[in-house]
């Protein structure tokens, strides 16, 4: 799971140069699948995964997750786009996405980033033998609702390992030691 997750976050790391105004979501989608499968040698998730016709998403705006790249959607400035990449290696899946802010970002383009990425440091700052699932929840929503966003509750985090999703199921939100199951 190290080595497919690696992968995952070096697919990222592959695309920052590619992420600028005029680009298509399909050109990085190609990019990405070109680069997942041929330097390397992994597949890419999602493609074809409960008929996902691409290898990445590519959300754009107001899209919350899951978008499906196309030739017409070109990035603009101030576009905010996440990338959600997984990738499979030897059986295993590493899964995991970034946010970009292309070219020059609003102030509140920036501040929504902020937010989010500050949120899943608190997050992930609870992450610790005996910590419940409810305590990240909580993490993550004493971040964002103070700021005067909101969290999507239709869409969690979720487990992976030799298969793409599984339990836990990972809120945004939730109360300390609470236990969810």
């Amino acid at each position: 799971m190290r080595v497919a997750g690696k992968l995952a976050s070096d697919v990222l790391v592959m695309l920052d140069e590619h992420v600028k105004v005029g680009v298509s979501t399909e050109a990085l989608n190609q990019i990405a699948h070109d680069y997942i499968v041929n330097v390397q040698q992994a597949i890419p998730a999602p493609l074809n995964y409960n008929g996902f016709p691409k290898s990445i998403c590519t959300s754009v705006n107001h899209v919350v997750c899951h978008g499906i790249p196309t030739e017409s959607k070109l990035l603009k400035d101030g576009d905010i786009i996440n990338i959600d990449v997984t990738v499979i290696k030897d059986g295993y899946y590493g899964d995991t996405s970034k946010m970009w802010i292309v070219g020059n970002g609003s102030i509140m383009a920036q501040r929504i980033c902020k937010v989010a990425q500050d949120a899943l440091y608190a997050g992930m700052s609870v992450v610790k033998n005996g910590a419940r699932l409810g305590d990240v929840g909580a993490a993550i929503q004493a971040v964002v609702e103070p700021e005067r966003f909101s969290i999507v509750r239709e869409f969690c985090g979720h487990g992976i390992s030799d298969e793409f999703h599984h339990e836990p199921q990972v809120m945004h939100y939730g109360k300390k030691a609470l236990v969810l199951s």
